[in-house]
């Protein structure tokens, strides 16, 4: 068949990743074959499941298989499947695109440094690209299942590719490499079978080769089965190493970086699952956005479908691996799941062993690791809490049942030191007389550590934990409590600090002795503030903001306010602090207007302080001047 050949211009981000696989990746090139087998395995796996209800795909080619031609003569390796296909459309969307959201803007951000930086490959899905490691050109030829329409793609790596009418004469996909000077040796049968073995001996479709057999006039070809094809996930712990266990990951997840640690399980009793879930080392760019499942589910060893969302929970998106199910029928759909009882017994052992893994290793102390091809001394949860916390924080808000077991995986800084604190550790160092577990939120941890709503907490030797994430405040509001101690905002309500007679006496004759001061600047600031009132919490500024107890904070509300929400304004309390300097002299003006503008100062001060800016910063940046020049 001849006919019109179509040219096309890859996508932008294709061209910067086709010369980061090229340019970047030469020592790893042999993971190209890794690559393409689990794509043709893919290929495979959605024909079987599409199979299990249009009996008419697989025709009279019943056999699902992956190919691999070596053509020493040519040059080129072959790698064939008779899976799904491809149509024209999917050719150029799948092999011509990268359908990552922002993707092209992560590029752009790169430096020419991190450019080279290995462990960035991975976030892109670059699986097929890595064909280009070892061949100058790349042929796809494809014919999609129930169609008469055969495709050829190909392309040189050199910003654009050819879409042309071909001719196959069954469906599935070949992808012909023409293999550069250099990569000749996957012509050869050993350099081949050996990168099988290594990366995809687990593959549960049979990797075929045709290998030669006998001496002389009776040297024949066979076809001969490279891979055990036994599922990794079916075998015994105990017969599986861990560094099967790490390519099972990385050739399933297209990762090319070992995971930090992984979960393999097996259920009986009513229900017969077995599973194996991975924590990766390092998360995707677009992770925060993406609401996709990175779980593969499997019906006694036949896929089901991939993004499994009705058995991982969204706060758990992050988790790679597999889970197998004897129990639910081979043609299960989404509609199904959704209101299947197995479904949810999955969804709680999937929920369950993710945590027990993060358990473990939140437990574990320092262990040797191999970075950026250094051993060195790492904790691996906090590896994984700085890729990977903000999920867990999701998972407290949303998921009731494992609200207790997520708070104890929480970390957060601390006034303590510059380490990662869980609430456990908090509670260990309280002292006798301390109530409650204080905490102060800000945009920033520099902000969180000077915050004047922490002075007096400080004084007297209480830890604070800072939270500088915007979705802390609302996972406290989940929490209220751990251990049986109360979770307290530093700056929220009164302190109830712990304070003997006579300092209880001492603050009720200032509150006495500063009442017409503090009526005055409450007129002053009556349209800004519920109310003026003497401080216990702090010690060296003249002023703060709190909030009265309940509702949400002024953070809170800017958080919503900039993420579009309509939030109506809650007037707040001001305090003073009847010890400071600025404070007595304030109480000491007795012209009006001046008085008013200095409780106007105090007030926009306390708004800095907390990372705020005032309702008029020119109005502010007036009375600062004016302050100075009479200075």
């Amino acid at each position: 068949m001849t006919g019109t050949v179509e040219k096309h211009v890859f996508q932008a981000e294709v061209n910067e990743v086709l010369s980061l696989v090229v340019n970047s990746l030469y020592s790893h090139r042999e993971v190209f074959l890794r690559e393409l087998i689990s794509n043709a395995a893919d290929a495979i796996d959605q024909l079987n499941f599409r199979a299990l209800t249009d009996h008419g795909l697989l025709a009279e080619d019943k056999e699902l298989r992956i190919e691999l031609i070596r053509d020493e003569q040519a040059g080129t390796l072959t790698i064939r499947d008779n899976g799904i296909g491809m149509t024209r459309d999917e050719l150029i969307e799948h092999l011509g695109t990268i359908a990552r959201s922002g993707s092209k803007k992560l590029m752009q951000s790169l430096s020419a440094e991190q450019k080279k930086d290995l462990s960035l490959i991975g976030q892109f899905g670059v699986g097929f690209y890595s064909a280009f490691l070892v061949a100058d050109t790349v042929t796809v030829t494809t014919r999609k299942a129930g169609s008469d329409e055969t495709w050829i793609w190909e392309s040189q790596a050199k910003g654009d590719f050819e879409i042309r009418a071909g001719e196959r004469a069954t469906r599935g996909t070949d992808i012909v490499l023409h293999l550069k000077e250099d990569a000749k040796e996957y012509v050869q049968e050993w350099p081949v079978r050996d990168v099988v073995r290594k990366y995809s001996d687990f593959v549960r479709w049979p990797i075929r080769m045709q290998t030669e057999h006998g001496e002389g006039d009776d040297k024949k070809l066979e076809w001969q089965t490279l891979n055990s094809a036994r599922a990794l996930w079916s075998r015994p712990k105990s017969e599986v190493t861990d560094e099967q266990y790490e390519e099972f990951y990385k050739s399933t997840s297209h990762d090319w970086q070992a995971p930090l640690g992984w979960t393999h399980f097996k259920v009986e009793g009513t229900h017969e699952l077995t599973g194996l879930l991975y924590v990766p080392s390092k998360a995707p760019f677009d992770l925060v956005d993406k609401r996709h499942s990175g779980v593969r589910l499997f019906v006694k060893r036949v896929f089901i479908m991939d993004d499994a969302q009705e058995i991982v929970p969204e706060w758990l998106r992050f988790v790679r691996g597999i889970v197998d199910s004897e129990d639910l029928p081979l043609n299960v759909s989404r509609e199904i799941l959704q209101k299947d009882a197995t479904t949810r017994f999955i969804k709680k052992q999937v929920v369950g062993k993710t945590l027990s893994l993060l358990e473990e290793l939140a437990a574990e102390g320092e262990t040797e690791r191999e970075v950026d091809g250094e051993k060195q001394k790492v904790r691996r949860y906090e590896t994984f809490w700085t890729e990977f916390g903000r999920m867990l924080k999701e998972g407290v808000y949303h998921d009731f049942e494992s609200r207790d077991r997520l708070a104890g995986l929480l970390r957060f800084r601390s006034s303590h030191d510059d380490g990662w604190h869980s609430f456990a550790d908090y509670v260990g160092r309280m002292q006798a007389e301390q109530k409650a577990i204080y905490y102060v939120a800000a945009d920033s941890l520099a902000t969180a550590k000077s915050s004047p709503h922490i002075e007096a907490l400080e004084k007297r030797g209480f830890e604070v934990l800072l939270m500088t994430d915007s979705i802390d405040e609302w996972v406290v509001d989940a929490l209220r409590e751990f251990d049986g101690k109360q979770l307290v905002s530093a700056a929220k309500g009164a302190l109830d600090l712990p304070e003997t007679e006579e300092e209880k006496q001492h603050k009720e004759e200032l509150q006495k002795e500063l009442k017409p001061v503090l009526e005055r600047a409450q007129k002053v600031l009556d349209e800004d503030v519920k109310e003026v009132r003497v401080t216990d919490r702090l010690t060296d500024s003249p002023s703060c903001l709190v909030n009265d107890g309940l509702g949400m904070s002024a953070r809170q509300e800017r958080v919503l306010r900039e993420a579009g929400h309509d939030v109506p304004k809650q007037k707040r309390v001001l305090e003073l602090n009847p010890e400071h300097p600025v404070v007595k002299r304030l109480a000491a003006l007795t012209d009006e207007g001046q008085f008013a503008e200095w409780t106007q100062l105090l007030h926009d001060q306390a708004l800095l302080a907390e990372g705020a800016l005032p309702s008029d910063p020119a109005a502010f940046a007036r009375r600062v001047a004016k302050l100075m020049s009479k200075a």
